[in-house]
């Protein structure tokens, strides 16, 4: 006959063992939205732009917008298991991390290198961020014994074209329209009979449907006028940040224009704008981009998981 106490620590090993074989078995590939709102003002409903891919038990985190080791953290990715952060364009929302993100994870677990890759501009941005950082950099190395972060951080400037194309993963970048920016860059992944196309902030062009043609996942910056002109009615420059959206993202309905160009199986909307509490329904992003893409739609919203 087994005591009160013995049964339940019986029951508490039951409990225990699977979650301890699942933690020992590799990540699986798979895509997980971390930030989905659009634009440099924090917002309370959605975090700033950034993207996970796990693929083959590596993490790539694609814009680093603010907070998004948190978000990573709270999507229960492990943080040392970091290889590659890429950056679309210098914008506030989309770099403010870019550098955060491998320190916070040095903290941590992280025992292993990290490419940062992101337009020109983004090697003079490490150089000075470290410079930054080397106080406590410095002291994590002489009183906690950590591996040299210094050491472990590489920078890498996109130019258009194949980035990465070793262990079965192959990255290629396109350079598309987000002006006044001339280097802004929308990513696609290939691995394993996989492809993810990430669009970065770009009004529709031609480099975008080819980057993203035949892509089982479009990942696409989406911006719903009607809220939008409800909310800059008020502004000053009312007319003026009008004329310079539309010159640079895309709308819902051009969001369905460019996944059903390019033939992509799945269109994930996400950099939300406007991304505040603005009254937009899930069928307001939805209905104007279903009118051209007739594959799979999905509204995305911060900590959205896909299996890849």
């Amino acid at each position: 006959m087994h005591t009160r106490r013995q049964l339940l620590a019986m029951g508490c090993a039951a409990t225990l063992t699977p979650l301890n074989r699942i933690a020992a078995q590799p990540l699986p590939d798979q895509l997980v939205l971390l930030g989905t709102g659009g634009g440099p003002t924090p917002k309370a409903l959605r975090a700033a732009p950034a993207m996970a891919l796990v693929i083959g038990g590596q993490l790539h985190i694609i814009d680093a917008g603010n907070g998004v080791a948190r978000q990573a953290v709270l999507a229960g990715l492990p943080l040392k298991a970091l290889s590659h952060v890429w950056i679309s364009h210098l914008h506030s929302d989309h770099v403010a991390d870019a550098f955060t993100l491998p320190w916070l994870a040095w903290s941590g677990a992280l025992t292993t290198p990290v490419t940062v890759h992101g337009p020109p501009g983004m090697a003079r941005m490490g150089r000075d961020w470290l410079r930054f950082a080397h106080v406590d950099i410095e002291t994590r190395i002489a009183d906690e014994g950590r591996p040299d972060l210094r050491k472990l951080l590489s920078v890498r400037e996109v130019r258009p074209g194949v980035l990465m194309d070793s262990g079965g993963l192959k990255v290629t970048a396109a350079r598309v329209e987000h002006p006044p920016l001339t280097d802004s860059f929308a990513y696609r992944f290939d691995w394993a009979g996989k492809s993810v196309v990430y669009s970065g902030d770009t009004r529709p062009c031609p480099a975008l449907i080819d980057l993203a043609r035949g892509a089982d996942v479009l990942v696409q910056e989406v911006m719903y006028l009607p809220a939008l002109d409800r909310l800059i009615a008020s502004e000053s420059n009312a007319a003026t940040l009008r004329q310079h959206l539309l010159a640079s993202h895309t709308t819902a309905s051009q969001a369905g224009e460019i996944a059903a160009a390019a033939g992509v199986k799945r269109l994930l909307l996400s950099h939300f704008v406007p991304g505040g509490d603005a009254g937009v329904t899930d069928a307001d992003w939805a209905v104007p981009a279903k009118r051209a893409f007739g594959g799979e739609l999905i509204v995305g919203r911060d900590l959205l998981r896909l299996p890849i």
